[in-house]
C-alpha cells in the first residue's frame, strides 16, 4: 500500500522505471511512457515498440480518455492473404514469420499521448530504456525460459542475424545480462525525433527492407500514414460503480460492459465465488458474449459496429432468459444477436496512479510470444505477428481459438480486432480501481472475473488477482480452468449438467490497483509472472 504513486508491471525493472519518473515530478502518463519502452528492454516476449496497444486514461478531475495505437494491416493486406489457391488458411502463416506483421502504433500512441498530457521532457521519459539496452538487463528465470524455449524460432526466422540468439549450445540463464546495443540505438534516434526517429528515417529504412530481405508487406508508405486515434470510451454502470472500458477495435469494454450487465441482477456475493451456480452464471454470460463478439465487432473505421445496441439493458437482459441452472446451454445453440446494422496469451498490461489521482490503464502487445519472431536488422526489436487478430477466414478459428466473421476480415490500413481490455472503475465519482492483463482471448474473462472478486467478493487486490480462474469463449465448448478453481465434486455436479473442461497451467497475469476508503492506493500483481507493485 502506499498513499502517493504506484506503478504495477509484469517486469520488477519496468515498474522501478515508472517509480523513478513519479519520483521526480512526472505524472500516471510520464511513468506510461518510460514503462513501456523499459518493457521493450527487459520484457521484449511483449513489451515492444514494434507492436501496438490501448490506453483507458482517467484524470485526477474525473474526465475518462481512450487512445488506439493498435497496429494495422498493410496497404499491400487482402482479405485472402492467408488462403491458398483452393481458399484454404495456410498453417502458420498469420502468426509467425514476416508476413504475419501489422504496421506498429507503439511509438504513435506513446508520443501522443506525451502530447496531450506530459509534463516532463519527452527525451528524459525515454532515455532509462537506453541505458537499460546499453549496459543490460539481468533475465529473470521466466524471461531466460522464454528465449530458450522461442530460440529455434528466433533463428529460423532471422537468417544472418543474431539477436537474443545464442547459435552454440549454450542456453540463456537467469541473473545473466542481456545487451541489446542495435535497440539502444533505434531507442535514441526515437528520443531525439519521437514519431521521425521510428516512422521515418533510419529506423524506417531498416524496417523497410527487413520487409523487402524477407517479402513482408509494410512499406515507407504504410510507416508515414500511421496515427494513433483518440475514441470515446466505454462507460457502463454496475450498480454504483460505474465501468470504463476501451472501444473498438477493442472487443474488451464491451465485453467487460455486457459481462458486468448480465450477473448483475445475480446475488453473487451471497453466493460466494466458489460456488455452483456463481460459476455457472459467469460461463453462461460469457458464452453469450464472446458469440456477441465474434458476428459483431471490428475496426469501427471499416464496419458499423452497433456498440449502444449491444449494451442496450433490454438486450443484455435478453441474452441471460435462455440460462438454466439445470443445465449448460450447449454453445451451438447460442448466437450472436441480430440488429439492423452491418464483425497471445503474450500481452502485457500496466497499470499506474500518480499522486494527484491520475490513472493509466494500459495493455500493449506483439500478439503471440515474441511476436512474428522476426528481429528488424540492424535496429534491434521485434515485429508483432498482431495480423493474426484478423479472421483469416470467416468461421476459421484463429491462434487463440477465436471465431470471427466478415466484420473482422483484412482490408488494407484496417485495424484487427482485440480482446484488450484495459479498464478503470470508479465508485460515486470516486477512482476505486485500475485493472487489465495480457492472455489473448482469456484477457475479457480474467478482468471480469478480479473486478467481481473485489466488488462482489470483498477480496483485496492481491488475493483479486491471485485467486485462480476459469475461462469460456462460445466456441470451442470447453470451460478451462486453472489448478485448485474446482473441487472433485464440483466438477461432478457441473459435470452432470453438461458442462465440459479443459485443464490449463495458467490465465492472464493481472496487474491491479485499488483505491482503498482512507485513499491509500493498493497493489495486486500476479505470481504467476515477474509482476511487481512499485509505490511510494
Amino acid at each position: 500500500e502506499s498513499s502517493k504513486g504506484m506503478v504495477v508491471s509484469t517486469h520488477p525493472v519496468a515498474s522501478a522505471v515508472g517509480l523513478e519518473i513519479l519520483k521526480k515530478g512526472g505524472n500516471a502518463i510520464d511513468a506510461a511512457v518510460a514503462v513501456n519502452f523499459a518493457l521493450a528492454v527487459c520484457h521484449p516476449a511483449a513489451g515492444n515498440i514494434g507492436g501496438g496497444g490501448f490506453l483507458v486514461y482517467r484524470d485526477a478531475k474525473g474526465q475518462n480518455f481512450a487512445l488506439d495505437y493498435r497496429e494495422k494491416a498493410p496497404l499491400k493486406g487482402h482479405r485472402d492473404m492467408y488462403l491458398d489457391e483452393k481458399g484454404n488458411i495456410i498453417p502458420g502463416k498469420s502468426f509467425v514469420g514476416i508476413f504475419s506483421a501489422g504496421v506498429p502504433g507503439t511509438v504513435a500512441g506513446m508520443v501522443e499521448m506525451h502530447r496531450k498530457f506530459g509534463k516532463l521532457a519527452w527525451s528524459e521519459l525515454v532515455a532509462p530504456s537506453i541505458e537499460l539496452a546499453k549496459n543490460g538487463v539481468v533475465l529473470t528465470e521466466k524471461e531466460a525460459r522464454g528465449l530458450n524455449r522461442n530460440k529455434a524460432d528466433f533463428i529460423k526466422e532471422n537468417p544472418g542475424k543474431s539477436y537474443l540468439i545464442k547459435m552454440d549450445t549454450v542456453t540463456w540463464k537467469m541473473g545473466e545480462k542481456l545487451i541489446q546495443t542495435d535497440l539502444a540505438e533505434t531507442l535514441t534516434r526515437i528520443a531525439a525525433k519521437k514519431l521521425k526517429g521510428f516512422y521515418a528515417g533510419k529506423t524506417a529504412d531498416l524496417l523497410v527492407a527487413e520487409m523487402e530481405r524477407q517479402g513482408g508487406l509494410i512499406s515507407k508508405k504504410d510507416l508515414r500514414k500511421y496515427r494513433a486515434v483518440w475514441r470515446q470510451p466505454i462507460t457502463q454502470a454496475y450498480k454504483n460503480y460505474q465501468i470504463i472500458g476501451m472501444p473498438p477495435p477493442s472487443s474488451g469494454g464491451i465485453a467487460l460492459a455486457q459481462l458486468m450487465q448480465m450477473v448483475e441482477k445475480y446475488p453473487l456475493a451471497s453466493w460466494g465465488a466458489a460456488s455452483d451456480s456463481t460459476i455457472q452464471v459467469m460461463v453462461e454470460a460469457e458464452r453469450r458474449v464472446y458469440a456477441d463478439r465474434a458476428k459483431w465487432l471490428g475496426d469501427p473505421d471499416f464496419v458499423k459496429v452497433p456498440v449502444s445496441e449491444l449494451m442496450d439493458p433490454s438486450y443484455v437482459g435478453q441474452r441471460m432468459k435462455t440460462m438454466s441452472f439445470d443445465h449448460a446451454t450447449p454453445s451451438k445453440e447460442v448466437a450472436a444477436g441480430d440488429f439492423p446494422a452491418y464483425e497471445s496469451p503474450e500481452t502485457t498490461h500496466y497499470s499506474i496512479v500518480d499522486e494527484e489521482g491520475n490513472a493509466v490503464s494500459i495493455t500493449t502487445t506483439l500478439n503471440n510470444s515474441y511476436g512474428s519472431k522476426v528481429f528488424v536488422g540492424g535496429a534491434g526489436f521485434l515485429l508483432n505477428d498482431e495480423m493474426d487478430d484478423f479472421s483469416a477466414k470467416a468461421g476459421v478459428p484463429n491462434l487463440y481459438g477465436l471465431i470471427g466473421t466478415k466484420a473482422n476480415e483484412i482490408q488494407p490500413q484496417k485495424r484487427m480486432l482485440s480482446s484488450m481490455t484495459p479498464t478503470i472503475i470508479t465508485e460515486n465519482n470516486q477512482l476505486k480501481m485500475v485493472v487489465g492483463t495480457p492472455g489473448g482471448s482469456t484477457i475479457i474473462t480474467s478482468v471480469f472475473q478480479v473486478v467481481l472478486n473485489v466488488l462482489e467478493m470483498k477480496m483485496n487486490m492481491q488475493q483479486a488477482v491471485e485467486f485462480p480462474r476459469f475461462h469460456h469463449q462460445w466456441l470451442p465448448e470447453q470451460t478451462r480452468f486453472e489448478p485448485k478453481r474446482f473441487s472433485e465434486d464440483q466438477f461432478s455436479r457441473l459435470k452432470s449438467k453438461g458442462y465440459e473442461f479443459s485443464p490449463t497451467t495458467a490465465i492472464g497475469l493481472v496487474e491491479g490497483i485499488l483505491i482503498l476508503p482512507s485513499g491509500k492506493r493498493q497493489g495486486g500483481a500476479d505470481s504467476r509472472g515477474d509482476d511487481t507493485v512499485s509505490a511510494y
